[in-house]
């Protein structure tokens, strides 16, 4: 089994499908590396597309300690990028994955030749982070104590959830099925660490402004924990473009393939065309 290792020797599994280009897929809290074979399968017949599970979810290790910070999860990506000698990549994140691309664009912006940021941001507002992160460790608990099936009960039937259920009873019913099957260890210091710790989105918006990737942010318009956070990133990230999917919720790329495919090729085919050109700082500034 393929895997490459990070700095902290923990053991990435990856796989990578086609020619070209690269695309680095990066999954969310409730998804691995399996959640983004309609993309791997579309984009690897003209791009080099690579897809894995991140620490805490197998077959990746599931490491004790203090590991689960959300600078260890973008790194981690880095670290793929790194095993494969690839020095650059378009960048392909839902949710936890999103936010990991954006941390990319932040602190190894040469890394990123764009970044896909769909379903970004839950969690972010101020006025709820005490609560965001008290809910958090309240989840961890719950992951540890009744494990990953019963937690995966309640998860799928989360407000954002529910439009992926009405579209796609099937696919809901796999989805959450496989989240039944997550090591619960892992999910719970992911919990307690990645979403629990990470900092909002709305504290960094000078280091944003400052960040010229090219940049699509996708977000349904039934995602109500996303539309403001996607709203604000619209606004400050220079190279942005925002696209809402209606009657959507949170597992965009699953719960709407064909469009999320639609909107990431074109996004993609600009930036390699030179093609998405970055705003004037003078809009920014007025901001």
């Amino acid at each position: 089994m393929p895997h490459a290792t990070t700095s902290d020797d923990v053991r990435i599994y990856f796989e990578e499908a086609g020619q070209g280009t690269p695309i680095i897929f990066l999954h969310e809290f409730a998804a691995d590396y399996t959640n983004w074979e309609p993309q791997m399968r579309y984009f690897s017949r003209g791009h080099r597309c690579i897809t894995y599970s991140a620490r805490g979810y197998t077959p990746s290790d599931v490491p004790d300690g203090e590991v689960y910070t959300y600078k260890h999860f973008y790194t981690d990506a880095l670290a793929v990028l790194d095993h494969l000698k690839i020095e650059r990549a378009h960048l392909v994140g839902l949710s936890m994955g999103a936010y990991s691309s954006l941390q990319i664009g932040l602190n190894a912006p040469q890394r990123a030749l764009s970044m896909t940021l769909a379903g970004v941001g839950s969690g972010s507002e101020i006025e709820n982070l005490d609560n965001w992160r008290k809910q958090c460790r309240a989840n961890a608990e719950q992951f540890e104590t009744s494990g990953s099936a019963e937690v995966a009960k309640v998860t799928r039937e989360a407000a954002s959830r529910i439009p992926f259920l009405v579209k796609d009873p099937r696919g809901h019913a796999d989805f959450y099925a496989a989240l039944a099957r997550h090591d619960a260890k892992g999910s719970a210091n992911t919990m307690r660490g990645f979403q629990g710790g990470r900092p909002s989105i709305y504290t960094m918006p000078d280091a944003i402004r400052g960040v010229a990737t090219p940049a699509l942010i996708i977000c349904g318009d039934e995602d109500d924990p996303c539309v403001g956070a996607s709203l604000f990133l619209k606004k400050h990230l220079p190279a942005a473009g925002l696209s809402m999917f209606p009657k959507s919720g949170h597992v965009l790329n699953l719960e709407e393939p064909a469009l999320f495919n639609e909107s990431v090729e074109r996004f993609v085919t600009l930036v390699e065309a030179g093609r998405w050109p970055v705003r004037d700082p003078r809009s920014l500034a007025a901001h």
